[in-house]
């Protein structure tokens, strides 16, 4: 009786520290942990802060993912307004719990033009400069455009630094911001398999036409920078359909990519690797085939390549309505603590 009585004490305290590590009530994050998988053991830290394409909605989703169906733990940051605790993705000088990075075997940044004060940039620079891998989505391009920094200008997403142009977007993802190639809102996304890459261990379980989104397909410099191998070409269609026609003309002549690989070599020559994509919006992450390619590069960049799956799980993890991608358009007054998985 008295054995029986400590088993379910003790279990119970076990399902009380799942919940209490996923749902910190004063936590500037939340955390998804405590499932089996391939992942288990790494750390993923996601980095959320853009004001248009719902990078709070995409990353607790794909945290989620990773999660539940891999086993990693994974760790979602946000940018918060510091007088009330809430998700508000117009704060572009916030995004606390930045020291989780610490531990971090991966960090996935989704942020667009954030002027972070140095204490906290330098979580992400560390980082960086440590040789750690990185996976960039979206507006990662631009990451950040600091304005007063004393120690992190050149990192701005249009640095002129001679050694470092086009700071963090350029020199780590591949590119900064340039353009929208695709018309903004009226020209959607199909994911097309760059040539010689299908047999690629990151798009395992992929093909043509399994990824789309409602995202236009941003410019970028051919070739891209360095060691940067195309795994993806964004083809421009007509319309904001999966299944419009492709445009016809010089929109797709050629294509532009809209995911590779690269290696950024730090200044103390230590190397990381790392996966850019320009898609990511909330509505991308309804693309089976785009959050399949995610969790592919998130065990690549861990080293945990020889356990992608033939085809990985990638169900969604709960209700996911993401919202359309508009300025001003993210849901006022939640908190971290409300994105714990249920």
């Amino acid at each position: 009786m008295k054995t029986a009585l400590s088993f379910r004490l003790a279990a119970l305290l076990a399902l009380v520290g799942v919940v209490t590590v996923q749902a910190q009530g004063n936590s500037p994050g939340v955390v998804y942990d405590g499932f089996d998988g391939p992942g288990k053991g790494k750390h993923i830290v996601l980095v959320s802060g853009d004001e248009e394409y719902r990078s709070e909605e995409a990353l607790p989703q794909l945290g989620k993912i990773l999660a539940k169906h891999h086993g990693f733990k994974c760790t979602v940051l946000f940018a918060i307004d510091p007088k009330d605790g809430t998700i508000n993705p117009n704060v572009s000088d916030n995004i606390p719990g930045l020291e989780a990075l610490k531990t971090a075997d991966l960090m996935i940044i989704f942020t667009r033009f954030r002027n972070l004060p140095d204490e906290q940039t330098k979580h992400i620079i560390d980082y960086v400069e440590a040789g750690k891998p990185v996976i960039g989505l979206r507006t990662s391009t631009h990451a950040f455009n600091f304005k007063n920094s004393k120690d992190y200008a050149k990192w701005t997403w249009n640095g002129k630094d001679k050694d470092f142009e086009g700071g963090f977007g350029r020199q780590v993802l591949g590119e900064t911001w340039l353009s929208h190639h695709g018309k903004h809102g009226s020209q959607s996304t199909r994911g097309i398999i760059a040539k010689g890459q299908e047999d690629n261990p990151l798009v395992r379980g992929i093909k043509d036409g399994d990824i789309w989104g409602p995202s236009d397909v941003y410019g970028v410099r051919l070739p891209l920078p360095g060691d940067s191998k195309p795994l993806v070409l964004g083809q421009v269609l007509e319309g904001m359909k999966a299944d419009d026609k492709p445009v016809a003309g010089k929109q797709n002549e050629p294509m532009m990519p809209v995911a590779w690989t690269k290696t950024f070599k730090s200044a103390q020559g230590k190397e990381g690797k790392v996966f850019a994509t320009t898609m990511g919006a909330s509505q991308d992450l309804q693309s089976e085939g785009l959050r399949r390619l995610l969790v592919n590069a998130s065990y690549w960049a861990v080293g945990l390549e020889d356990k992608i799956p033939a085809k990985a799980n990638v169900e969604l993890v709960g209700e996911y309505k993401p919202l359309p991608f508009k300025f001003g358009g993210f849901t006022k007054g939640l908190k971290p603590a409300d994105l714990a998985i249920k």
